[in-house]
């Protein structure tokens, strides 16, 4: 799975999280929930639709540096297989 297609995933998960929130609009060094307007419950919602689509486990301890865009996709592509 490419960055392209992580990014498409989490834009998925975020429009059934926060519908209005225009997600794709988003520059890869905001901070996600400051930029969609998401408390931390829909943060870590996203977390775990992001768990159970890509497989990846992400342990709380993470979650602080998986604030931005850019952080989020890098974390995830160096965590999945192959």
């Amino acid at each position: 799975m490419n960055e392209a297609e992580i990014r498409q995933a989490i834009f998925d998960i975020l429009r059934g999280i926060a519908p209005e929130a225009d997600a794709e609009s988003v520059r890869p060094d905001e901070n996600l929930r400051e930029a969609l307007d998401i408390d931390s419950f829909d943060f870590l919602n996203l977390l775990i639709g992001l768990h159970k689509r890509l497989g990846v486990d992400i342990p709380e301890a993470d979650y602080g540096r998986l604030g931005t865009l850019s952080s989020l996709v890098k974390y995830l592509a160096s965590r999945l297989p192959g």
